[in-house]
């Protein structure tokens, strides 16, 4: 691993799963992980529900772009973190996986999406606790 942990988040259409994953380690870990997402079959737009989810926990990612997942993301990542792209992910030997099974926000509401954010922010903080990150931030009350 390098000096600073790189994190891959996949899911299929890098709209909600994966960018609330991203938004929520950006948030925790700032600066003491570089993170990415990608999707196999990337969407138009991150899933409003999960910006608003989000935006209620005070993490903005009406920004985030879906954005198509590339060998070349693997490859600089030292952990990828499939969430339900099945066999679309490349696998790199030396790679570390891991695969979170999380519900699927895709044409749900925020008051579905919520559970969902909460879980990932709860897998982010062990995730960092693994990668030995102390989180730089606390999630806004």
């Amino acid at each position: 691993m390098s000096e600073i942990p790189s994190v891959l988040f996949v899911c299929v259409h890098n709209a909600g799963r994966s960018q609330m994953a991203a938004g929520w380690l950006t948030h925790l870990a700032g600066d003491a992980v570089e993170v990415r997402s990608a999707g196999s079959l990337p969407g138009d737009e991150v899933n409003p529900s999960a910006v608003a989810a989000m935006a209620e926990v005070g993490i903005d990612i009406s920004t985030a772009t879906p954005e198509v997942l590339t060998t070349e993301a693997v490859q600089a990542s030292d952990v990828v973190i499939t969430m339900g792209c099945g066999d679309a992910c490349p696998v790199f030997p030396g790679k570390r996986y891991l695969d979170w099974e999380l519900e699927d926000p895709a044409g749900q509401g925020v008051e579905a999406v919520r559970p969902i954010r909460d879980d990932i922010e709860a897998r982010i903080r062990g995730l960092l606790a693994d990668l030995g990150v102390t989180p730089a931030a606390t999630a806004p009350a």
